[in-house]
């Protein structure tokens, strides 16, 4: 990173020049971040002092505005209510208004709490994207040109469909609730905006027995952690998070009930509530959980490297894990291929589907799959044995 002189607001990185600029104190409650930084997308520095002073034009007119909307309003105190102002004022009153900024925090106050760090990165990334398209407006502001235009700039930045389909349910959910509690009467524009779903989508493909044996036997060969948890998800299926934030005791690998306890922890929560379950281990996801057990020293986790700071790193073990498989499985398969091969072996061996949903955590439809407590683990051992 080498700071450049000439270029104002920026510096060079392998050539290619970036904007940089500090929040202001005073504005740094508005933002998650004490800099803004993005690539300027060029290595010209004559390109790059037009675009760099851009940006800073336009943050300063925010900057502005922000600082104009939080501060009294000069000579409020003489202000007075004649009729004239009463009948021009709008059908609204003006404490109605709910900025996007403004419903992203009601949002976050009232449905964040207790929710991972994603959630609230979703909400704020979301709504971000609609203020760099269409300005921080009051809610009933946004029209349908807004939500149209909102959607061509995601497009514009490559987005698959389904990540656009996120996006905008999220937007929705976010400016919904915040009318709801502001008793806003409002017609949602980013409902019904029309694009391709499937665009740019890649299903995502189950591995085949021969390569499943072939990942499982170098697991066994190298014999580490990093393969524990490979052989470990392999034959039970288990999402990457769910697995890589087991606590030690989750692993119960003594007696005749051999399984594996998924359950929200304090360091990783579930994908839903249908997510807490046991798994009867056999195969070398059995294999895997002995092994951590016997090289376990006092520990808590069951992968003590992706849990050193407060919440499990599962994306860092998705980087290093599948770059491990890459070489070993077909092109498209990652480490989630084993949760949808989980599903395809237990097809096989026809398992009922509801058993399939109980091992896999899994919604079940039909309003009477959500009464009792679900198969006994003698009955799912039953039918996962028959895997290996």
């Amino acid at each position: 990173m080498v700071y450049d002189n000439l270029v104002p607001f920026s510096f060079t990185k392998n050539g290619i020049f970036y904007f940089e600029r500090r929040v202001p104190t005073d504005l740094l409650r508005h933002y998650d971040t004490r800099k803004i930084s993005y690539s300027l997308r060029t290595r010209s520095a004559q390109v790059a002092t037009t675009r760099a002073r851009r940006a800073a034009d336009q943050l300063d007119e925010y900057w502005y505005y922000l600082r104009c909307k939080d501060a009294e309003l000069p000579g409020k105190h003489r202000l007075r209510m004649t009729s004239s102002s009463v009948q021009a004022a709008p059908e609204v009153a003006i404490g109605d208004a709910v900025l996007l900024s403004e419903a992203v925090s009601i949002y976050l106050k009232q449905k964040g709490h207790g929710r991972p760090v994603t959630f609230h990165r979703a909400a704020e990334r979301s709504c971000g994207y609609v203020i760099d398209v269409a300005g921080d407006k009051d809610l009933r502001g946004y029209t349908k040109k807004d939500a149209n235009a909102f959607r061509d700039a995601l497009i514009k930045r490559g987005l698959s469909g389904s990540s656009i389909t996120r996006i905008f349910g999220t937007v929705r959910s976010v400016t919904n609730f915040a009318a709801s509690e502001a008793g806003v009467s409002f017609n949602n524009p980013f409902s019904g905006v029309y694009f391709d779903r499937q665009a740019g989508v890649q299903e995502r493909e189950p591995l085949v027995g021969e390569v499943i044996d072939t990942v499982q036997a170098e697991c066994v060969s190298l014999d580490d952690d990093l393969r524990w948890l490979v052989a470990l998800v392999s034959d039970t299926g288990m999402r990457l998070a769910e697995a890589t934030g087991l606590a030690l005791t989750d692993l119960v690998v003594e007696g005749d009930c051999k399984k594996v306890i998924i359950r929200e922890h304090p360091w990783r929560r579930l994908k839903t509530a249908g997510s807490s379950r046991e798994i009867p281990l056999v195969g070398k996801a059995l294999w895997a959980a002995q092994r951590i057990h016997f090289h376990a020293a006092g520990q808590v986790h069951a992968f003590p490297r992706y849990n050193r700071g407060q919440l499990t790193n599962a994306n860092s073990a998705s980087a290093a894990l599948n770059k491990w498989l890459k070489p070993m499985v077909p092109t498209g398969c990652t480490m989630h291929s084993f949760r949808h091969s989980l599903r395809d072996r237990l097809r096989a061996v026809e398992c009922p589907s509801d058993i399939v949903d109980q091992l896999g955590g899994w919604q079940t439809n039909g309003v009477g799959h959500a009464y009792g407590r679900g198969y006994p683990l003698e009955v799912l051992a039953k039918w996962m044995r028959k895997l290996v």
